[in-house]
């Protein structure tokens, strides 16, 4: 996890997971190894191809955190960017690869926030990262304070509200696995919040 800026318009000050935007590069990523089919299959139906959630948050950690989920291998058609994005993971003679993530929630932000997001939460073992899972050297400065954090530890932490359910998620997945019932949903598209469960 990682401190945001205390002048971010965003949640300032918060501890947060790596995330963002989809950039319109990420849809021509092409990834060394797709996530689960269960995964996939869950993601359709939300307005945004799989392949390209999982690339942007692979895009988004490596950004943020400096740290990669790729595979070693050369790119058959190299990034045009030249920022800290796919060029400098491509440069590090490494593609990406969604192997082992789990889509494990799903949050739309209720109204009348300054900043609303359709945000969709991942998790993956850190052994897939590509390189030292604790060198945070190539990370932009997003994110200060990098850290990894027991579990136990997190409530610690300055956090929203949204990514406390999120670690609760986690901690239930770790514990028992992904539930049966579907993937958690907290909708608040519409009039009145809704939970419900992606199947």
């Amino acid at each position: 996890m990682g401190q945001r800026g205390d002048k971010a318009a965003f949640m300032p000050s918060k501890y947060v997971f790596p995330g963002g935007a989809v950039d319109a590069a990420d849809a021509d990523v092409v990834l060394a190894d797709g996530m689960p089919a269960l995964c996939a299959a869950r993601l359709k139906g939300g307005g945004i191809a799989p392949q390209t959630l999982a690339a942007t948050a692979i895009r988004e950690l490596w950004e943020e955190t400096g740290l990669a989920l790729g595979t070693p291998g050369a790119w058959d058609c190299p990034p045009a960017d030249q920022g800290h994005d796919w060029a400098g993971f491509a440069a590090r003679g490494l593609v990406p690869s969604a192997r082992g993530m789990a889509f494990i929630f799903r949050a739309i932000t209720p109204p009348g926030r300054p900043r609303r997001f359709d945000a969709r939460f991942f998790l993956v073992a850190a052994t897939h990262i590509a390189g030292d899972a604790d060198n945070f050297s190539a990370a932009s400065d997003e994110l200060s304070h990098l850290h990894w954090i027991a579990l136990s530890q997190t409530r610690s932490l300055d956090l929203p509200f949204i990514t406390e359910v999120v670690l609760a998620e986690v901690a239930s997945v770790l514990q028992t696995g992904p539930a049966a019932e579907g993937v958690p949903f907290f909708d608040n598209s519409g009039n009145r919040p809704q939970f419900r469960r992606i199947l």
